[in-house]
């Protein structure tokens, strides 16, 4: 894989030290040996468990062959459409995979919202007849992915016409042998969510969907083989560049990415933040940005560009070096090649664990956002203030950076809107922006808001849905979930004293 950096002169020598002190510390060999001392004291939850990922390509190339011929399995039986049910690590890379190939042999929706219009729209567009659901849990128990099943099983009781992903011995697995799903995949345990999607996770909705899992894997086991390296090693590079980097200041990670592959981003965002956001350190990631004139970016930016050849893009990006911005150039050939690059960020991603001094593989934000959805459920919101968004976007500098939260449906007009909100932002203020679909980024970014340094600034927008559905056998409603879900972070990110403010769907 080609990886070409290019670093202003300032910047060059620390990352070369980094790179020493990394060859010193023999960080690839302990890497692969599972080493987790590497990122925190030996015994550490959630470290040696979780690494997993490492091999996963290599042990389930032996399985490709399965994987196809349940997919098609799936085709003989009359199934058109399959819909994954999922959040965060379950959903997102599926969610890449779908729209870098386009439509398969049988059509790929994921869902990972709990607005009752997002779950209306996806039931309106199925025939439930010929509709396969992929339930998709690493603990089996994920509310938003729960109650969506309760929701569509309550339609569809065939069990046939449904599979689960989960790790073993799961309530979803025993959910599955009691409903008679068509099949249960259990994933490796020691797989953490934001790294499996080159598991189960992620192959088996691009098997049924009839995408080429086997070049995946291939190009996956291409990058394994690039980073068993001591030398020349681009994920030990890339890894140990931002990790310095963001020492130095530069921790705003954009990703600027060439069709078709130009939804990687919304994968990566979920590895980098919730990986490194912790203990008041991170790297944040910017997927999805409009791209400005390099003189509108702040000091804070490093750059990814993941380049499949589009001339004009390779035009725009260029500019960014001559503005002394940090720039990484990724070569990648395609969908096919996915393998390789999510290989790549993922080694990557460990690597500056190491560097920030942090353990990539917790997320001890996640639950408390999960504990405050719980307990607005049970007890009702506190009375919130919405506070004053002009106020808190018109006081931004770098390196602060604005967090636009939308728990809205997915479409276009709501892209379209975000995206035009956030480049006004940064042309005017030369601040980085995010935008997240709420509660799928709870479960990325949202370790980042918490965990991550305090300067962020945040504009939660909400609206009323259409029409609200019922959580068969739940005393809520999928309206009242997703404002219990914005409201429990809303408090969360304001008892951490961080600036945070509600606005309608209209500000967009």
């Amino acid at each position: 894989m080609s990886i070409e950096s290019q670093l202003p002169t300032g910047l060059q020598a620390p990352v070369d030290e980094r790179l020493q002190a990394a060859a010193k510390e023999q960080v690839v060999a302990r890497l692969w040996d599972r080493d987790g001392t590497l990122w925190a004291p030996e015994g550490t939850p959630e470290v040696t468990d979780r690494l997993g990922w490492l091999d996963i390509a290599e042990r389930l190339a032996a399985e490709v062959d399965d994987l196809r011929a349940f997919a098609a399995e799936v085709r003989d039986a009359g199934i058109t459409d399959a819909v994954l049910l999922g959040m965060g690590g379950s959903s997102l890379g599926p969610e890449v995979l779908r729209r870098s190939y386009g439509e398969g042999a049988i059509r790929l929706h994921v869902l990972d919202s709990t607005h009752p219009d997002a779950i209306r729209a996806t039931r309106d567009a199925l025939d439930l007849s010929r509709t396969l659901f992929i339930v998709s849990s690493k603990s089996g128990g994920t509310i938003e992915t729960m109650s969506q099943f309760k929701y569509f099983h309550s339609l569809q009781e065939d069990g046939a016409h449904f599979v689960a992903v989960t790790d073993p011995g799961t309530s979803l697995a025993q959910l599955g042998a009691e409903h008679g799903f068509r099949r249960v995949f259990e994933n490796d345990p020691d797989i953490g969510g934001r790294y499996s999607v080159l598991s189960y996770f992620g192959l088996v909705p691009a098997a049924i969907a009839g995408y080429d899992v086997g070049a995946v894997i291939a190009t996956a086991r291409e990058a394994m083989e690039e980073c068993r390296r001591e030398q020349d090693n681009p994920g030990l590079a890339l890894g140990a560049a931002l990790g310095e980097l963001a020492l130095q200041g530069r921790d705003k990670l954009t990703f600027i990415v060439d069709d078709p592959l130009d939804s990687f981003g919304l994968w990566a965002e979920q590895l980098v933040a919730e990986s490194t956001g912790k203990e008041s350190r991170g790297i944040l990631p910017i997927a999805d940005e409009p791209l400005v004139p390099a003189a509108e970016y702040g000091p804070d930016r490093v750059f990814v560009h993941v380049s499949t050849g589009d001339v004009e893009v390779t035009g725009k990006v260029g500019e960014l070096t001559a503005a002394g911005h940090p720039l990484f150039t990724i070569d990648a050939d395609g969908p096919d090649d996915l393998g390789r690059v999510f290989f790549l960020a993922e080694f990557a991603t460990a690597v500056a664990g190491w560097v920030l001094g942090i353990n990539p593989f917790d997320q001890p934000n996640v639950q408390e956002a999960k504990d405050n959805t719980k307990r607005v459920l049970e007890e009702g919101a506190d009375q919130l203030d919405a506070g004053d968004p002009d106020a808190l976007i018109g006081a931004l500098e770098p390196p602060r950076y604005l967090a636009i939260m939308g728990y809205l449906p997915y479409e276009g007009a709501v892209a379209a809107g975000a995206a035009r909100l956030r480049e006004r932002v940064v042309r005017r203020h030369h601040v980085a922006t995010t935008y997240g679909y709420g509660p799928r980024f709870l479960h990325s970014t949202g370790q980042f808001h918490k965990g991550g340094p305090s300067v962020g600034a945040f504009l939660q927008i909400v609206d009323e849905p259409e029409e609200d559905l019922e959580v068969p056998g739940e005393p809520y409603t999928f309206g009242t979930l997703i404002r219990a879900q914005a409201d429990g972070d809303l408090q969360t990110l304001r008892s951490h004293g961080l600036d945070a403010v509600r606005a309608g769907r209209e500000i967009l």
